[in-house]
């Protein structure tokens, strides 16, 4: 004979009522659990007296289980009802599982139901702490002091008509023309595609020159970096070769092309791009 004992229940943390069967005794959660687990035999769990003993409870002490206790009964009973046909019914192909296989649908969806219940309990206790740290508060009846009181400044002390006619002509004054002071910006004296074109006419014939010294004669550091993006043109196009002899040595250029190249020919275009 089966037998349910249930014990007054006053906070959520222990909500589980707890029953007594030939193989098992204990919360009702905790029978869920191990017929999860395969550690009781649910076919060997019999479930009527169970249920018909926890309505018989409820009936002898309708105070003692709480609404929380009861839903969840309901959910574990229907969960072991569920499981236990499942085991008493053939399969969808009425062919026998492995057995590593087997009771994995069931282990799912208890799974996830134990993992709900979880959850909704872990939220319950939060409400339940938060109620209690609310109950120690005392909400304050009466409003500020006067001292304590703040007013809104008033936006139009201090305006007078003299004042505001200053802003006005403040506000509708022309604004002189603003201009840009240019005094810092370089301006380009030389391109690159002239230089190409420069080179181009002096390189032929003067054999393996350096960088350094083709470079001397310039002023400008403007004038050095255009004279290198020339170089670096007429080696893409095959006109010169670069080499350096040592780490952070001295370029060498040396004239491959023609020795009377077309410009046209040099750059492509009627002007360069690069």
């Amino acid at each position: 004979m089966t037998t349910l004992v249930t014990t007054p229940v006053h906070a959520l943390s222990h909500p589980a009522p707890h029953v007594t069967t030939p193989v098992f005794e204990g919360p009702i959660d905790l029978l869920v659990h191990l017929v999860n687990t395969h550690e009781v035999d649910i076919l060997e769990v019999p479930l009527a007296p169970v249920v018909d003993g926890f309505v018989a409870t409820l009936r002898e002490h309708p105070g003692t289980v709480s609404l929380d206790a009861r839903s969840q009964f309901l959910l574990m009973a229907a969960i072991l009802v569920e499981i236990k046909s499942q085991r008493l019914l053939p399969g969808r192909d009425d062919v026998d599982e492995d057995e590593d296989l087997s009771g994995w649908e069931e282990r799912d969806l208890l799974l996830a139901r134990l993992l709900e219940c979880r959850a909704y309990a872990a939220a319950a206790d939060a409400f339940v702490v938060l109620s209690e740290h609310a109950a120690r508060s005392v909400a304050r009846e009466v409003g500020l002091d006067d001292g304590l009181v703040v007013h809104a400044p008033d936006l139009l002390e201090g305006v007078t008509p003299d004042r505001l006619a200053q802003a006005y002509l403040r506000a509708t004054a022309e604004r002189p023309e603003p201009r840009v002071d240019l005094s810092h910006v370089t301006v380009d004296t030389v391109t690159v595609s002239e230089t190409v074109q420069a080179l181009a006419g002096t390189l032929p014939g003067r054999g393996r020159v350096s960088f350094r010294e083709m470079t001397a004669h310039l002023g400008s550091r403007i004038e050095v970096i255009v004279h290198f993006l020339a170089v670096l043109e007429l080696c893409k196009l095959g006109k010169v070769v670069v080499g350096q002899a040592e780490r952070f040595g001295d370029l060498e250029i040396e004239w491959v092309g023609e020795d009377r190249p077309l410009v046209e020919s040099l750059i492509g275009a009627d002007e360069y791009e690069g």
